[in-house]
């Protein structure tokens, strides 16, 4: 039998590739927003973070 034979038995499966679609979005905008707003000056700070011997 085939998987998703299984999944058509479970009631409600429908709304977890739904939410789990719309968690990956509302993730995927909320990180390209930081990096948008984040100032490259903190992006060099951080960058030498290895390379500080403090």
């Amino acid at each position: 039998m085939k998987f998703i034979n299984y999944l058509e038995k479970v009631s409600g499966v429908d709304i977890f590739g739904l939410s789990s679609l719309l968690l990956f979005f509302l993730f995927f905008t909320l990180m390209l927003t930081w990096v948008f707003k984040t100032k490259k000056k903190s992006y060099d700070e951080i960058s030498r973070i290895p390379l500080d011997n403090n």
